[in-house]
């Protein structure tokens, strides 16, 4: 589905701030791959989704999608075949319209006249989806999704970013600014979502509790680069104290973020 091959990104390259924030890094992510990515702050991770999504152009490297050269397609063009979901539940649907304009926005992707697509049959398709929520949302199609919850609203646009059928979803964190039980019931849809319609994941997250219980590869990186890939048949069987054993082990030093080691 994705290959990055010998990515690096270098920031302010030739001034005394320059910064080598991914260091020829190799990847490859096939269909229905589910990658969960860890990594201590400024380990890289928010970098390679940046130049994945087309945010950033990487210094040297090359990025393909179902075989098709990316690394210097707009990010714009790229939004169309990647899904995307941040940490701030409120970046991903517009306040200041209703559900149902926001879901015809998503299912037209930019399709002009928003009043000309909604009709009845549109409407109840809005609606089955919805319920899969379990939310209550399919009875406030007409209400603007600024009145939702954070938790709501995060549903909701991974409820979206699914329908859009993306080749790749990169999630970013997005249940960190959730409480326990919200980002409970968002972790729940995103494997349920996954599985269901045989979604091509990388999801970032500082809890590697949740790096170890989802999805079928592992990935922990460093200083710029993959430090550690565990693959679905090893994962299954390791602890979080293991994970870390591996990581000092290939980097000889220690974990710096308390966060990472959460067990629940």
């Amino acid at each position: 589905m994705i290959e990055l091959k010998n990515i690096t990104m270098v920031f302010n390259p030739g001034t005394p701030d320059e910064n080598t924030a991914l260091s020829n890094v190799s990847l490859e992510v096939g269909k229905g791959d589910f990658v969960t990515v860890i990594g201590s702050n400024g380990a890289g991770k928010s970098t390679l989704y940046n130049v994945i999504a087309g945010t950033y152009a990487p210094t040297a490297g090359t990025i393909s999608i179902r075989g098709e050269d990316v690394t210097h397609v707009p990010e714009y063009r790229r939004a169309k075949r990647i899904g995307r979901i941040f940490q701030n539940p409120l970046l991903g649907t517009a306040g200041k319209m209703s559900l149902e304009d926001n879901m015809v926005i998503c299912h037209k992707k930019g399709y002009k006249s928003l009043k000309i697509s909604l009709n009845a049959k549109l409407r109840e398709y809005f609606r089955d989806r919805l319920r899969e929520l379990d939310m209550g949302l399919e009875n406030r199609l007409s209400d603007n999704v600024e009145q939702f919850s954070g938790g709501q609203r995060q549903a909701l646009t991974l409820l979206m970013a699914v329908l859009s059928e993306p080749d790749l979803l990169l999630l970013d964190e997005h249940t960190a600014a959730l409480d326990p039980r919200n980002a409970e019931i968002v972790m729940r849809l995103t494997r349920s979502f996954a599985e269901r319609y045989g979604l091509t994941v990388m999801m970032i997250t500082h809890n590697m509790a949740h790096a170890i219980e989802y999805g079928n590869r592992l990935l922990m990186m460093d200083s710029g680069e993959i430090a550690l890939e565990i693959g679905a048949n090893e994962k299954s069987k390791l602890g979080i104290d293991d994970v870390v054993k591996r990581f000092r082990d290939v980097r000889n030093k220690q974990l710096t973020s308390d966060q990472m080691l959460l067990h629940v």
